[in-house]
């Protein structure tokens, strides 16, 4: 029997009307290329869109074309989001930090029709235009009053919405029509796409307002480092304006000290980012001698935050939210909202549960296997390669049939590439990616351990463990670690010392040597593809 139920479609466009109606004076601020700060509403933002997407539809863009965006986390970049999903169009958020040939490759692969980028990023634009189709447009996120020199031929963003309706009427189509296109960072191969739909950014959206509750709150201010380039900036353009939460807009100051001083000033209650932005906020957090005002919740997610962070965070009085998810995940698969029970635990142990990646979100379902396809039991220990099934995660990759075959198992689970453990509780442990485990002497050993119990040391600002070839163990660990500020470098056996507590002897590194920095992929997230490749030539000691 089927229900009487109306059936609605669920539609991006339907976000924004909601946020202006019922959150009309939410505010989106943004420290803009131009060198100001900027402040618009929710209400003030539909209408813009509204004039946005009448100036995407004089241009020709029509359902299922691709464009594209080249830009840092603004009023612009949300206003695009918006504009181009909402008429039926298909927003490709760009990641600038790729490759020329990654770039060139991804435009070529969406077939975007128009192109809008930050002044910033026009050079980048330039020095591949001749590599790109040849009927692409460009517009450049701007005022007339400061459209640089370029070789683009290039329309000015504000002069698309001059003279324009502040009111559009927004299509109805099917909710699975496709409303966004992210690639990942193509750390091998070209980078992959993933489509999303109206239906799953919505449903994430809901999903992730329900399970992040604590870190989401109407009235308060919520500042994205992760960027709007990247998967979305983990949902936050679409969540936000649901709760009716204002959102502070960091642009490309990404260091320590003006994050610091954008949370101070506009009194900033949450913050999502990658562990790298929050090592830079806590040395300026230090210097200051105080947190910013307002600051209460963090998230930390893109890779595995450092034990050491959470505790600092923890005993300052801001709570620690340790998600994790994926590109084809929307991103979000799992959250770090603890329970009571982990909450009343002694301090120690409640950092223990919040240094895990958390418990799945409703709607998200995992499941480990070991090298046989076999279930693995959610024991905490039993390890295998992570699956995940759900609404908001991808069936296979745009345009890429060889990918999408790889892409899921015989009963449609998508395969992450970690190797992971989950409690009985539901808890999730990441150990490591299949690529990074170390394999010596037949038994595993943890990259991310390693890293995480390297970072505490003082005298450690970030590290990474890569695995080395050795004649008779197979492989053994090697360290790669940035020295911390004034600090003096602690030996080989100083730091086998401090480490020893939670590891074997035999599980300890071989080795560690000394960067200014460690190489960094376009996501922000440590490169152990490009490490390995620096130490190719790198010979283990002899430490008979």
């Amino acid at each position: 029997m089927q229900a009487m139920m109306m059936n609605r479609p669920l539609l991006i466009s339907s976000i924004l009307d909601f946020a202006a109606e019922q959150h009309p004076n939410a505010e989106i601020v943004s420290v803009r290329t131009e060198g100001d700060l900027h402040r618009q509403t929710y209400r003030q933002t539909a209408a813009r869109v509204a004039q946005l997407a009448h100036g995407l539809e004089a241009h020709g863009v029509k359902l299922g074309d691709r464009v594209a965006t080249l830009a840092w986390n603004g009023y612009r970049h949300f206003e695009l989001y918006y504009a181009i999903s909402g008429m039926g169009a298909v927003c490709h958020t760009i990641n600038p930090r790729l490759s020329a040939e990654q770039l060139i490759y991804i435009v070529n692969h969406a077939e975007d029709k128009l192109i809008f980028v930050d002044t910033t990023f026009v050079p980048i634009l330039q020095a591949v235009k001749e590599h790109l189709p040849k009927d692409t447009r460009y517009v450049i996120m701007t005022e007339r009053a400061h459209m640089p020199a370029n070789t683009l031929d290039a329309l000015c963003y504000e002069e698309l919405l001059d003279g324009k309706p502040e009111t559009f009427d927004w299509p109805e189509f099917d909710e699975n029509t496709a409303s966004g296109l992210c690639y990942t960072s193509g750390t091998t191969g070209n980078p992959k796409g993933a489509l999303y739909s109206h239906r799953s950014t919505v449903l994430h959206a809901l999903m992730v307002c329900l399970v992040m509750g604590q870190t989401l709150a109407e009235g308060k201010k919520v500042l994205p480092v992760v960027p709007l380039f990247h998967v979305n900036a983990w949902g936050l353009p679409y969540t936000a304006p649901l709760i009716g939460m204002s959102m502070v807009m960091p642009g490309g100051a990404l260091d320590g000290p003006s994050v610091f001083k954008l949370m101070d000033s506009e009194g900033v209650f949450s913050a999502w980012g990658v562990p790298t932005v929050w090592q830079g906020l806590l040395v300026e957090v230090k210097a200051q001698g105080r947190l910013p005002k307002e600051f209460a919740q963090v998230v930390v997610g893109g890779s595995a935050a450092p034990r050491a962070m959470i505790e600092t965070f923890e005993k300052m009085g801001v709570g620690v939210n340790h998600a994790w998810g994926m590109t084809e995940m929307s991103p979000i698969g799992t959250h770090g909202v603890m329970p009571r029970w982990v909450m009343e635990k002694p301090f120690d142990q409640m950092i223990n549960y919040k240094s895990k990646q958390g418990r799945r979100a409703f709607g998200v379902d995992l499941k480990i296997v070991d090298d046989n396809g076999k279930l693995v039991p959610h024991d905490g220990k039993s390890m295998g390669e992570l699956y995940v099934r759900g609404n908001t995660i991808v069936s296979g990759y745009f345009e890429n049939e060889e990918a999408s075959k790889k892409a899921v198992d015989a009963e449609g689970w998508f395969g992450t590439g970690d190797i992971a453990t989950i409690t009985s509780e539901g808890f999730l442990s990441l150990q490591d990616r299949s690529k990074d485990l170390i394999k010596s002497g037949g038994e595993w050993i943890s990259s991310i351990d390693l890293e995480n119990l390297a970072v505490a040391h003082p005298a450690i600002a970030s590290a990474a463990a890569i695995a080395m070839p050795h004649p008779k163990w197979d492989e053994r660990p090697v360290l790669v670690a940035v020295l911390a500020p004034g600090a003096e470098k602690p030996t080989l056996y100083e730091m086998h010392a401090h480490m020893s507590e939670q590891f074997a002897k035999w599980q300890l590194p071989d080795d560690i040597i000394w960067v200014d920095a460690l190489p960094l992929t376009a996501t922000g997230k440590i490169s152990k593809l490009t490490l390995r490749q620096q130490m190719s030539d790198y010979k283990l000691p002899d430490l008979r």
